[in-house]
């Protein structure tokens, strides 16, 4: 049976005249965008902007919420109560909500950002407050979580649709978290290195870690960055590896249970 998997980068993250990333490339290339909120990143137009631009591609759009931080690029680890925290993820998904209708298109899936994910991957009752939000506003919102850590089994115990994530770009703990940016090797820089390691794990059906350990998980989608010098060309060797290795890029469905 042929292997399916999804091709997802983060984006809308310009704000103002202040541009990041090529998010015009990355839409040729990957088959889910998870669009920024305003909140870590964006703003009203450049949300407009780039859901305008994803729905002529034919790209899946997500809403990407993240803590209240500009200046910090939701990077900064926040202690928020969990009422608080759900408003957040609530007041974002209804603003992409809004925005994509006014384009002609709709979300489809959420994924949460930065230090808000990093926190949620480790913390199951964090997760479950974001998560439980997110049905409240849209119940079949498909729920993007990082594979095999504690936002898969919040998910899991929700009964919602979700997929499970890795990272093209980004080394792993051996207990499935992502090693923390401040640490040599935490970010791949390398599109030839990316492209065969995400292959392999694709084959596997396997987180790869650092170290070698294998953890078996459900791969439905995969995370190019857009926010570094070599998004692009890193995008469009991960596609190219997994294309020439037999793997049909297409948007997840979800899954239940």
């Amino acid at each position: 049976m042929t292997k399916t998997v999804d091709l997802n980068a983060d984006m809308g993250e310009s704000f103002g005249p202040w541009t990041m990333g090529d998010d015009a490339a990355l839409l040729g290339i990957v088959s889910s965008a998870n669009i920024a909120c305003g909140f870590h990143a964006g703003d009203p137009d450049v949300m407009a902007r780039t859901m305008a631009l994803a729905h002529e591609n034919g790209v899946g759009i997500g809403a990407h919420p993240g803590f209240l931080d500009l200046q910090g690029f939701g990077r900064r680890k926040m202690h928020v109560p969990h009422d608080a925290l759900a408003n957040m993820i609530r007041y974002q998904l209804g603003a992409a909500q809004g925005m994509a209708r006014a384009a002609g298109t709709q979300v489809r899936h959420l994924k949460l950002h930065g230090a808000l994910s990093n926190m949620a991957c480790t913390d199951h009752a964090m997760a479950q407050a974001c998560y439980e939000a997110a049905l409240e506003v849209d119940p079949d919102v498909i729920i993007m979580v990082l594979a095999a850590t504690a936002m898969e089994e919040a998910v899991r115990g929700l009964g919602c649709n979700w997929c499970g994530e890795i990272f093209a770009d980004r080394a792993y703990n051996d207990d499935g978290t992502l090693v923390d940016r401040s640490l040599p090797g935490a970010v791949i820089h390398d599109p030839a290195l990316a492209g065969s390691r995400i292959l392999k794990m694709v084959e596997e059906g396997a987180i790869i870690t650092e170290s070698g350990k294998r953890i078996p998980t459900s791969i439905d989608t995969i995370c190019l960055h857009g926010d570094t010098a070599e998004a692009v060309q890193l995008a469009q060797s991960v596609r190219t590896s997994l294309r020439e290795g037999g793997i049909v890029i297409r948007q997840f469905t979800g899954r239940r249970g």
